[in-house]
C-alpha cells in the first residue's frame, strides 16, 4: 500500500482570538470564579485562558522560542482539540496500555503517559492559524514553526505542578527510538516505553482522523503506515501488537467505553 502523507500530521482549525497583553497576563493561574471550580483537579485546569496567560507570563523563553513576535492565543477552537484530539489520544494510549504484556505493563507509569496524552499538543494553540489551517504542503519554514508546538507545549507547563516525566513525553512525543523526529534530543536519549506509547498514540490518532489537509484514514491504512515504524526500528514491536490487538478489541468501538476512560484524568 502506499499513501502519500504529504505535511507533517497536525491540528487544523485552531482561530486566533486572544491577543496575550500585560493586562492579561495578570490573571492568576487557577481563577476564583465557580465557573472555574469544576477544574480544580481535572487536567482541563492548564488550558483554561487564565492558566494559559499566567503560563505565559512566567516563561519568557515562550517568547522567544516565537522569534518576540506578539503571542495570539487560540483560544476558540483549543477547546475543540481537547475534546477531539486529546481525548482520543488519550483514550488510544489507555487501550496500547491494556493491551502490553504484563511484563512491559508493568514499567509503565500510566498516569504520566495518560496525562502527557491529553496535554500534548497544548503548544498548538501558539502556532499561527495561517500554518495550522494551510490546505498545501507547508514549506521548509512552516514546518520549522509548526515543529515548535511540542517545545512550547513543554515551555507552557513546565512551570505548573506536573511531574518531570509528563513534562519530558510532551516536549517529545514527535520523537522515535531513533532519535529522527523532533525537537533536537541529546546522544543520551532513548525513546522509552512510555514515550513510544504517547507517540504512537498521537500518530494513529492523527491519522484516522479528518484534517483541513487531509482526508480521515482507516484503521488499517493508519496501521500499514505506522507498522514502517516497526520495520524502521522506530517502535517496539511489542508496542504496536499493543495497539493492533486495541484496534480489534470490542472496546475501540465501544463509544460508553471510550467515554467513562476519558473522563478519568
Amino acid at each position: 500500500m502506499a499513501l502519500d502523507i504529504v505535511r507533517p500530521i497536525s491540528v487544523g482549525s485552531i482561530y486566533p482570538n486572544i491577543l496575550l497583553t500585560p493586562q492579561r497576563q495578570s490573571l492568576p493561574f487557577r481563577g476564583e470564579t465557580a465557573e472555574d471550580t469544576f477544574q480544580s483537579t481535572s487536567l482541563d485546569r492548564y488550558v483554561s485562558e487564565k492558566a494559559i496567560q499566567k503560563m505565559i507570563s512566567q516563561n519568557p523563553k515562550i517568547i522567544s522560542i516565537l522569534n518576540n513576535t506578539p503571542v495570539n492565543v487560540n483560544m476558540t477552537e483549543l477547546n475543540s482539540l481537547m475534546q477531539g484530539h486529546a481525548k482520543d489520544t488519550q483514550n488510544i494510549a489507555k487501550g496500547i496500555i491494556n493491551n502490553l504484556p504484563f511484563s512491559l505493563k508493568s514499567k509503565v507509569n500510566e498516569k504520566s503517559v495518560t496525562d502527557a496524552a491529553y496535554l500534548h499538543d497544548i503548544g498548538k494553540a501558539l502556532i499561527p492559524v495561517e500554518i495550522l489551517n494551510k490546505q498545501d504542503k507547508l514549506t521548509p519554514a512552516e514546518t520549522e514553526v509548526m515543529h515548535k508546538h511540542s517545545e512550547l507545549g513543554y515551555e507552557l507547563l513546565k512551570n505548573t505542578d506536573l511531574n518531570q516525566q509528563t513534562l519530558d513525553l510532551i516536549r517529545n512525543h514527535h520523537q522515535n527510538a531513533k532519535k529522527s523526529g523532533y525537537p533536537f534530543v541529546s546522544k543520551d536519549f532513548r525513546a522509552d516505553l512510555n514515550l513510544q506509547i504517547v507517540s504512537l498514540a498521537d500518530k494513529f490518532s492523527a491519522l484516522t482522523e479528518k484534517r483541513v489537509y487531509k482526508d480521515e484514514l482507516t484503521p488499517q491504512q493508519a496501521l500499514t503506515i505506522i507498522y514502517q515504524d516497526v520495520k524502521d526500528e522506530k517502535l517496539n514491536p511489542l508496542v504496536y501488537n499493543a495497539l493492533v490487538n486495541y484496534v480489534n478489541s470490542p472496546y475501540y468501538n465501544d463509544t460508553a467505553y471510550k467515554t467513562a476512560a476519558a473522563n478519568i484524568k
